[in-house]
């Protein structure tokens, strides 16, 4: 990995040197999530609430053309703060580092990254998945694809409810990706705890998970697994409240043109404004208990090295 443009934090350089757990994160959540400072807090909680469950947070951004595999305190500020920040998928990256910029790392991007740097998981909010419509607009997110090649294990609380969710489990089928739901029977979304949809798989252990990863990789079989760990109860958003307001969203969205990347930032900033606030409080519980998942899987795996 000497001749690959990536910079360890200094708790990433011990990590790796002691053998302990490392769980990547994603760094679009700061940067193009939530305004400053609320982005930098929120950031540093899930890193903290990984401490606290035995793991090493590894934040992952592209920052003067240096891919970070961890940040600092400072260079996390400074990300939070930053401006003109480009959002990096697989078809991005590259370019970002080419040029010297500044780029926050998607689902897609995160797997590329977490996996040059050999860490096994990675927690997040969401995956992208099929948009509404896509069989007129073939809008359908690179995160699938990634999932099915590129073998990191994602805690996520389901795909965006915003998108097409049976279309969304029908590609990752096609594309051979395991889909595990954590204690549960039913596939989440995102803000609610079932999306009434069938899980395809069902595990109840970190233990298990951390062995179905470790049994990919002994099988040659490509790609990752999905962990749809579902919100809280307490923080939960029932389906029969969210499902009007998302619906609300996407014809404004339709009525003012609105497309391609942009649809997504444009119908969470909605949801957000027609939940009052309720759907951010949300988003926030569901990625620190995806973080104290990933910290339980990381451990496994790590103690079966």
């Amino acid at each position: 990995m000497t001749d690959l443009p990536l910079t360890f934090s200094p708790e990433v350089i011990e990590a790796r040197a002691n053998g302990a757990p490392v769980v990547a994160l994603e760094s679009t959540i700061i940067t193009h999530g939530m305004p400053f400072p609320q982005n930098l807090e929120t950031a540093q909680r899930v890193e903290a609430e990984i401490r606290a469950h035995g793991a090493v947070p590894a934040t992952i951004a592209v920052m003067a053309g240096k891919l970070h595999i961890g940040l600092t305190p400072a260079e996390l500020e400074a990300l939070a703060r930053a401006t003109d920040v480009m959002k990096l998928s697989r078809a991005d990256l590259a370019a970002c580092i080419a040029q010297g910029r500044t780029g926050a790392t998607t689902v897609a991007g995160t797997m590329i990254a977490a996996h040059l740097a050999g860490i096994h998981v990675f927690a997040t909010g969401g995956i992208g998945g099929v948009h509404r419509g896509a069989e007129a607009s073939f809008d359908v997110s690179a995160d699938l694809h990634e999932l099915a090649r590129t073998p990191v294990s994602v805690v996520a609380a389901g795909a965006k409810a915003i998108l097409d969710l049976p279309k969304t489990l029908e590609v990752l089928e096609t594309l051979g990706v395991p889909v595990i739901a954590y204690g549960q029977d039913h596939f989440p979304a995102f803000w609610s705890r079932s999306s009434g949809l069938a899980a395809p798989l069902r595990m109840d252990r970190a233990a298990d998970i951390a062995t179905a990863h470790l049994m990919r990789a002994r099988l040659g079989l490509h790609g990752g697994q999905l962990i749809a760990n579902p919100i809280p109860e307490t923080a939960e958003i029932p389906q029969a409240t969210i499902t009007p307001v998302i619906e609300t969203a996407l014809a404004e969205a339709a009525a003012q043109g609105i497309s391609a990347k942009a649809v997504t930032p444009f119908l969470l900033a909605r949801i957000y404004e027609l939940t009052e606030g309720r759907s951010l409080e949300a988003n926030i519980a569901l990625v620190l208990n995806n973080a104290r998942l990933g910290a339980a899987i990381a451990s496994e795996i790590a103690g079966s090295a």
